[in-house]
């Protein structure tokens, strides 16, 4: 554990409960996508790493030992997420996450890509380093971990979904996802139809582009969701795409880091 101690570091933001990002179901779907897009030789380090469990087997584990108890993992929470106020233009938004300190997403997903790539890290070491990428890329995905400070995420912003109480982030952590009543095998295969070239082209861009496309993403949310106001299928319909495009989108991309890295 040596190697993933050394980047725990403590930060204010540890504070709040970020929420859990796109809920079991919403990830074990980017899970089975990226495992669908794995090379031949990804395929057998991944074996060599979790045996004959698929991803999406350990693609929510990052979340569950948020319940651990002991304060191992408790630094880790920062990972999920970076908040960031609303950007414009690609340029402000890298300078604005490479000015932020404390590990976040950002910082993250580099540091877990190297443990795996390192030959000295140790087994078990890279075992965990790839649940934590497994989920971390999954999150980038979700738009609202590159929402913004002032309402963490989304969690301060309170509204309904079919009478419920619940808040934006957790909306499209689980809420939207759990409307559609797809199982993850059944979403992944419906979601993961693109085109050869379709997929390249998903696929291409740096992990800064990636962040941003997820930012603009979360500022289109924000647009369009009124604090206090009770949604229904006037919501759903409105962003039915958004969530099939950012599942989707998720799945490639893991798919292409752990095809880099594996």
């Amino acid at each position: 554990m040596k190697h993933l101690k050394l980047a725990f570091v403590f930060t204010f933001l540890l504070a709040y409960n970020f929420g859990y990002s796109w809920g079991t179901t919403g990830h074990r779907v980017v899970a089975q996508i990226a495992q669908n897009h794995l090379t031949a030789k990804a395929k057998r380090h991944l074996k060599k790493l979790l045996g004959d469990e698929p991803m999406a087997y350990w693609a929510n584990w990052p979340d569950f030992i948020k319940s651990d108890t002991t304060g191992v993992w408790k630094s880790t929470s920062a990972w999920h997420y970076i908040n960031i106020d609303k950007q414009n233009n690609f340029q402000d938004f890298e300078a604005a996450i490479k000015s932020q300190k404390g590990p976040n997403l950002y910082t993250q997903i580099p540091i877990l890509e190297a443990q795996i790539k390192d030959p000295n890290t140790a087994i078990k070491d890279k075992r965990i380093a790839l649940y934590f990428l497994i989920h971390l890329v999954g999150d980038l995905a979700q738009p609202m971990h590159t929402g913004r400070y002032e309402d963490l995420g989304g969690n301060r912003i309170k509204l309904k979904f079919f009478g419920q109480d619940t808040n934006l982030h957790a909306l499209w952590d689980s809420k939207l996802i759990d409307f559609t009543q797809y199982s993850y095998t059944e979403f992944a295969r419906v979601l993961d139809v693109k085109s050869p070239d379709e997929v390249k082209q998903i696929q291409d861009g740096t992990l800064e582009d990636w962040l941003y496309d997820s930012h603009l993403q979360a500022n289109r949310i924000y647009a369009n969701s009124e604090a206090g106001k009770s949604y229904a299928y006037d919501y759903d319909y409105k962003f039915e795409a958004l969530l099939e495009r950012q599942l989707l989108y998720g799945g490639l991309r893991l798919a292409k880091v752990l095809n880099d890295i594996l």
